[in-house]
């Protein structure tokens, strides 16, 4: 699909060279039997750059191709209009391509309010000197804990402020298949926060959505091309659900953040412990499942809510996989799983692709 839309915008401006030819002599060009003067040929082949221009700009993945593109199919249609006769049916290329354009921008505009609220947040948690994490920081956490933290390589770090994590991987609802997903957020930690913004690959559409977790107040925003609403959740339930989110994105991909005194521990055996985590009145509590390595192997809470179904079902994430990110050792491959009564389902498979510590807003 990709390579095809490539095709339509560099064919469509391919065909404006010939405007631009009949206007200076260069062919002889029998499609076109209206004169065109070398003002307005000058205008078609300068079109014909925007489009080429817009189909580069779109292979590297630069934003800038969508208004570049809706530039060139405005000029396009002012010079089909004045040779229509011969040119008519250049405006269903414009139509198609206007539309891809304008709905890929606003899907842009949509992910940059996220990216705009994630670079205030960084600014507000950024610190030139980060104390480092010692065992005397560790020394109150259950056993299992802190040699978790220790296996994970955040002794003798910086603590942490705030981190950016990216995913990629597969979700579905139930009785439903699998759907591709990317992701970015940002999670914050002295004042717990989390922004999610994914983008779903569905039936060929990419369909974005922006979870907001600040002040304990939570938000889903689901948007069709950014702009059409199809889901929109929020609401007590809904913050307790993110709360839980963000409490297990600590326990997962941010170990350091651990040593928070709003996390109280109980042990229950040498390789489990409970854990209750207060943010702003809001409690939940998770058991969390080691194994004799020192690797977190699960979490599991039953304080998350299972949107589709409007009720709270037992939630956990099994790990699958560890590997080096970044000099530390990191969950790179966990399952998010619902279980029914009626058996486990594998909601979501996601794979870590990379992962940063502390950002400052001069490197944000």
């Amino acid at each position: 699909m990709r390579y095809l839309f490539v095709a339509l915008i560099l064919i469509h401006g391919l065909i404006h060279f010939m405007g631009f030819s009949k206007a200076f002599g260069l062919a002889d060009m029998k499609q076109l039997s209206i004169s065109i003067s070398k003002p307005i040929g000058l205008l078609w082949l300068l079109t014909a750059l925007l489009f080429l221009i817009s189909a580069t700009l779109y292979l590297l993945k630069y934003g800038s191709w969508m208004y570049t593109c809706i530039i060139a199919c405005l000029l396009s249609q002012v010079i089909i209009v004045l040779s229509w006769k011969d040119a008519k049916y250049g405006t269903i290329a414009n139509g198609i391509l206007l539309l891809i354009a304008l709905l890929s921008l606003t899907t842009r505009l949509f992910e940059q309010s996220y990216k705009k609220e994630a670079a205030e947040l960084v600014k507000k948690n950024s610190l030139n000197a980060i104390p480092l994490l010692t065992s005397a920081d560790i020394g109150h956490l259950p056993v299992p804990v802190q040699r978790y933290l220790i296996y994970c390589g955040v002794l003798n770090q910086p603590k942490l402020l705030n981190m950016q994590v990216m995913f990629e991987g597969q979700m579905r609802e139930k009785g439903k298949d699998f759907f591709s997903f990317r992701s970015e957020q940002y999670n914050f930690f002295e004042n717990p926060a989390r922004l999610f913004f994914m983008k779903a690959a569905m039936y060929g559409i990419t369909v974005p959505g922006y979870h907001r977790y600040v002040d304990a107040s939570a938000t889903m925003d689901i948007r069709l091309f950014g702009k059409i609403p199809v889901i929109h959740q929020s609401g007590p339930d809904m913050d307790t659900t993110e709360t839980v989110t963000l409490f297990n994105d600590m326990c997962l991909l941010a170990p350091a953040s651990l040593i928070d005194s709003r996390i109280s521990w109980e042990p229950i055996d040498s390789l489990t412990v409970r854990a209750v985590f207060i943010n702003r009145g809001i409690s939940i509590s998770a058991t969390l499942y080691f194994n004799k390595a020192g690797q977190l192997i699960n979490f599991s809470s039953n304080d998350r809510m299972a949107i589709a179904d409007h009720k709270r079902i037992p939630f956990s994430t099994p790990i699958h996989e560890y590997r080096p990110v970044r000099g530390f050792n990191l969950v790179s491959e966990a399952d998010a799983v619902w279980d029914y009564p009626d058996g486990k389902f594998v909601y979501g498979k996601f794979r870590l692709t990379d992962i940063r510590y502390n950002i400052n807003d001069r490197e944000n």
